[in-house]
Formats: C-alpha cells, sequence, structure tokens
C-alpha cells in the first residue's frame, strides 16, 4: 500500500477564469488531516469558485488540487464521491418526496457494487451492503438526533431540520473531507450554536476533515483550526482562526464590513 500523503488535499496555484474575468489568482492552501479549514471572504471572493473547483463543478484554467495523493485535475465530477469528497449545498438539495432514511441511503451509493438507481429506490442489494448501510445510517440517526423524523417525508421537515439530513447523507458515505457551503444559511442563532456543536461532534466522531465555506465569522471562528480568507479571488490570509481575525487584510476586506455578524 502507498504511504499516505502528508496532506488531506494541497490545492497549487489554482487559477479560474469565466472569459476574461479572472475568478481565482493562483490560490494555494493545504488541508490537514482532521482538520476544520474555515474558507471565507466578502461577496466575490472566490470562495464558491474555490469550492466547485474543488469538487469538480468546474474545471480550474491553471494549477492543480491533489487529494489523499490523487490529483483532482481533469477528473469527472461522478469520481469525486469514490475519491472520499462529499459535500452539502447553499441550497438544500434533497428529494424531498423521500423519507429522511430514504435520502441518507442514496448517499451511500458509491460505497457498494448494487449502483445508484437500486439504491435510490430501494431495490434489492447484497445483504452485507445492506447491513453495512443499515449500521452507518443507525449512528447517523442517533448523532444528528434525527431518529424521531427518520421515516417523515423531507419536505415537510423545516429547513434547519433538512440540513441535518443533507449533512446525514453527506456522512453516510464515508467522506475523507465534508465540505459544507454556507451551512448556516437560513438559521436562527440557536440552530447556528447547534450547528457549532455538531461539528465539533462530528469532526471528534469520523476520521475525515472539513472544508467549511461560511458568512458567519462567528461560527467559522469557533469551530475551525485553520482559516483561509480570500478577497477579488487572491488569498490574503492563510493561519489560525487567531491570526486570520486580527490580520489588518481581512480586517480591511472583510471583518470590518461584517463584524455584526461576529
Amino acid at each position: 500500500m502507498a504511504d499516505q500523503a502528508p496532506h488531506l488535499m494541497r490545492v497549487t496555484d489554482v487559477e479560474m477564469r469565466f472569459g476574461g474575468i479572472v475568478a481565482l489568482a493562483g490560490v494555494s492552501f493545504d488541508v490537514e488531516r482532521n482538520q476544520i479549514c474555515g474558507l471565507i471572504g466578502p461577496n466575490g471572493s472566490g470562495k464558491t469558485t474555490m469550492f466547485n473547483c474543488i469538487s469538480g463543478f468546474y474545471r480550474h484554467s491553471r494549477g492543480d488540487i491533489v487529494f489523499d495523493g490523487t490529483s483532482l485535475t481533469g477528473l469527472p465530477r461522478h469520481r469525486m464521491a469514490g475519491l472520499g469528497l462529499g459535500r452539502t449545498f447553499q441550497n438544500v438539495a434533497l428529494f424531498r418526496t423521500m423519507t429522511v432514511r430514504e435520502n441518507m441511503f442514496v448517499g451511500a451509493h458509491h460505497l457498494g457494487q448494487s449502483g445508484f438507481i437500486s439504491n435510490a429506490l430501494r431495490l434489492a442489494r447484497p445483504r452485507a451492503e445492506e447491513a453495512a448501510d443499515g449500521a452507518r445510517l443507525e449512528k447517523l440517526l442517533d448523532l444528528l438526533e434525527l431518529r424521531a423524523v427518520a421515516d417523515t417525508v423531507v419536505g415537510g421537515l423545516p429547513f434547519g431540520w433538512q440540513k441535518r439530513v443533507e449533512l446525514a447523507r453527506a456522512l453516510i458515505g464515508e467522506p475523507k473531507l465534508l465540505m459544507l457551503d454556507e451551512p448556516a444559511g437560513g438559521l436562527n442563532h440557536g440552530e447556528v450554536d447547534e450547528l457549532a456543536v455538531l461539528l465539533l461532534k462530528i469532526r471528534k466522531n469520523f476520521d475525515l476533515s472539513i472544508l467549511l465555506v461560511e458568512h458567519h465569522m462567528s461560527l467559522v471562528m469557533r469551530v475551525s483550526d485553520k482559516v483561509v480568507a480570500l478577497e477579488f479571488g487572491q488569498k490574503i490570509a492563510d493561519g489560525t482562526p487567531d491570526e486570520v481575525r486580527s490580520h489588518p487584510e481581512v480586517i480591511r476586506a472583510y471583518l470590518g464590513d461584517t463584524a455584526h455578524a461576529a
């Protein structure tokens, strides 16, 4: 077996252009194993573009992204889950007419041999796959406190609960890197506090790293081991929450305009 790569993910000199517009201008940073890394910046800074380059929604124009020893450059999007990347979306992307339990099972489709359609439709599958998926599902129902709504149709749940279901669906696929796109969006203050506790619990209970794109600064600074700050497609700071929080360029570009969110 090959030696484990020293970093879980290394982003090197990534550039992304949309026509004549440069959305990312040579951005580099690392995500370590079992680390929560916050990716911040004002609107238009390039953080969502970076997120989409990593997860295969965009193909960057230059540079490289190496994940657990494998270059993601040029790989098709459907390969990402199998490599160990899981993600959630700003706008919840669930099967609204399916139950919580059914939505979660869909997230495990890449782990087995029976395929996506049989998972989504709950067709006959090898017993070993069913048992393994079921064990992970039961653990997640308890960890994310979803057991009481496990057989409820997702479309009827409050938004905050739908966010938890999407998180559970990403986790059941056993990702090495969990990519969270604005997980606090649409949540009230109490729900954001609950999310902070939940993210720390997930990091403690799973062998994974988390890449967190988020506008809610108090959440990022509370849970992150490391924070990367972008502005106009360039990295302006990279360090611990305290280092980034006090960085003059971050204060000018981001925190100075949104301190009320912290």
